[in-house]
């Protein structure tokens, strides 16, 4: 198939370092191409993932993250040049409402982000005539109403991920700066495990450095180091190493990819059951699932006692790029025979 991908306009395609979505889609646009297809990606022009890449396109605009007269321009430029492909794939959230989008040409739209009490009528309207695809079984189920047509999780590519020994004596906070991902908490975790703590984060916005000094900065004392925002070379070392990777999530995230990044890398994973962390961690086996400061501490000191080989084996056998991509193409023969 000729394949054309709309990656959203805020960072490059793949990221230099936080960038969850954009790893996803680096990860699928390699795999989709490795398994003989033809892929058109539209994305930053400051993109650098080997496929063919549409030009014309501004660089990443990460400053603009989530303004529609930053996404707007690039939706339209994005279905002009993509006019000679078979299907779209499209990861904006502006795109698949586009009226001047070509209408012999199906499109399939992922859905990243949380389907909130707002966004549910858009993703009502898109799901009219646009095949939506969510990212994890939670975040299918909270959508009724909305048509979802396949659940597919994100994949990686883990002949470039090395397994690290386990043997750095801390854990790891991995992330970006927000309330919502749980880096209080994960302080408070590691303090009561007797855990040495590195975090590793973004913090780059206003409100992400406004809770930093107000929150975060405080709390830092000789139990943690603040490493920033790290390279992805940086966040391998650092996973690593690590005895675990602490995802005390404050909310529902759609997926978290660091999760599958940690276990690709053979550390375990002590997170809350929220979102998608249960389709993603095999509890006991792969990581555990707690709740409070005392459970998840109790989680972390056990952590280093689960099998670092367990946790790549179950990012081979089910969060690989290669079973990501496989299950896109699957799903865009079907479309294509339908004539959608």
């Amino acid at each position: 198939m000729r394949i054309g991908l709309i990656a959203p306009p805020w960072l490059p395609i793949p990221p230099t370092g936080y960038g969850g979505t954009e790893t996803a889609i680096h990860a699928l646009a390699v795999s989709l191409q490795a398994a003989g297809h033809t892929v058109l990606l539209a994305a930053p022009s400051d993109s650098t993932c080997p496929v063919e890449r549409l030009g014309g396109f501004a660089p990443a605009q990460r400053s603009e993250m989530g303004h529609t007269n930053a996404e707007l321009p690039h939706v339209v430029r994005a279905y002009r040049e993509l006019s000679d492909v078979d299907i779209i794939h499209d990861h904006t959230l502006a795109g698949p409402l586009y009226r001047h989008r070509p209408a012999d040409i199906p499109v399939v739209c992922t859905i990243h982000s949380a389907i909130t009490a707002a966004l549910r009528p858009v993703y009502e309207a898109i799901s009219r005539d646009v095949s939506l695809l969510a990212i994890s079984q939670h975040q299918a189920d909270t959508a009724p109403g909305v048509r979802i047509r396949r659940v597919i999780h994100h994949g990686l590519d883990t002949s470039a991920i090395p397994v690290g020994a386990g043997t750095g004596g801390y854990a790891c906070f991995l992330g970006r700066i927000a309330p919502a991902k749980g880096v209080v908490e994960a302080i408070e975790v590691a303090r009561r495990a007797g855990i040495r703590l590195k975090i590793a984060a973004k913090m780059s916005e206003r409100e992400e450095l406004d809770y930093f000094h107000s929150a975060v900065e405080p709390l830092l004392g000789a139990n943690e180091e603040f490493l920033g925002e790290v390279d992805s070379a940086g966040k391998f070392a650092l996973l690593g190493g690590a005895v675990a990777l602490l995802n005390p999530l404050q909310w529902d995230e759609p997926f978290g990819l660091v999760m599958i990044e940690a276990l690709a890398s053979g550390t375990p994973v002590v997170a809350t059951p929220r979102g998608a962390a249960p389709e993603i961690i095999d509890d006991g086996v792969t990581g555990f699932l707690g709740s409070g400061t005392e459970e998840l501490a109790l989680a972390l000191q056990r952590a280093a006692g689960l099998g670092r080989q367990s946790c790549r084996a179950a990012v081979e056998s089910r969060f690989s790029a290669e079973l990501m991509a496989r299950r896109h193409a699957e799903l865009f023969d079907e479309v294509l025979a339908e004539g959608r």
